[in-house]
């Protein structure tokens, strides 16, 4: 059996050229041993939505001042909750998460500019071609039932 390449030698995949690694996330499992971690996890998700309630409230209370700087301490307030929110077991998992995500997002092979343009074409004219069709379904339809109401 030959050995099967990617076209992009750089980039990883399932073929031999870069073995997968376990990193040792659960997934979903982990998640739910998250919650059901020590209570001061569960006080410190608490303790994340101060900032940010305070900022939605202090948007508001503020009202009369220019939006952007509102819009600055909204950010600055989420950010805190944030911050938070990512010294818990769930926000450490969310964080590997989006870490992996990112990672396969850097494995996907993108569609050459040429190939989009094709295929583009391809969809416009199908769907062009539908239409016609569709209309020619319905203009016969329509007669149909003007023929059999009289």
């Amino acid at each position: 059996m030959a050995e099967q390449r990617s076209p992009k030698p750089q980039v990883g995949g399932s073929t031999p050229s870069w073995p997968a690694i376990h990193i040792g996330l659960g997934g979903a499992t982990q998640a739910a041993r998250a919650l059901e971690k020590p209570i001061l996890d569960k006080v410190k998700l608490l303790l994340a939505m101060v900032p940010l309630a305070a900022g939605i409230g202090a948007y508001y209370y503020f009202g009369d001042q220019p939006a952007w700087i509102r819009v600055i301490g909204l950010l600055v307030a989420g950010g805190v909750s944030i911050l938070i929110a990512l010294q818990t077991e769930l926000g450490r998992v969310a964080w590997a998460f989006r870490r992996e995500a990112i990672i396969e997002v850097r494995k996907v092979v993108w569609p050459t500019r040429k190939e989009t343009t094709q295929t583009t074409l391809v969809v416009l004219v199908v769907v062009i071609i539908m239409a016609i069709l569709l209309w020619l379904l319905d203009m016969f339809l329509a007669w149909a039932v003007r023929f059999l109401t009289g």
